[in-house]
């Protein structure tokens, strides 16, 4: 049986992002989280986010608050941060299939992909 997964990196300083507070949501109206979780020292989550009975087919929200992250590494935070808080959105149309969501961030910039 699949289930969910991810992992952040942070890109402007090459090492996995620790500490990075991270919260799931089913996209159905409901607005309490199915997990919430903390990046390990590897930039890992020490458990999947969802899996067996719980991994359903539909669209899920990850939400992973970067500038709560980069303002913990230096102490100081613009008043304005550029990137807060970063949402995917995706599909699970399989849940027989693993599904892995990494992050990769930086204070300025995002990108993510369907990792195995």
């Amino acid at each position: 049986m699949g289930g969910l997964t991810t992992h952040v990196l942070d890109t402007a300083n090459g090492r996995p992002a620790a500490g990075v507070r991270i919260e799931l949501f089913r996209v159905n109206g409901d607005d309490q989280p199915l997990a919430i979780a903390q990046t390990n020292a590897d930039g890992r989550c020490d458990a999947p986010l969802l899996d067996g009975d719980d991994f359903r087919p539909g669209q899920y929200e990850l939400v992973f608050h970067a500038g709560d992250y980069f303002a913990g590494l230096d102490g100081a935070a613009p008043a304005v941060r550029f990137l807060d808080q970063v949402v995917i959105r995706f599909g699970v149309a399989d849940t027989n299939e693993h599904y892995h969501v990494p992050l990769l961030i930086s204070p300025y910039a995002y990108s993510t992909y369907r990792g195995s």
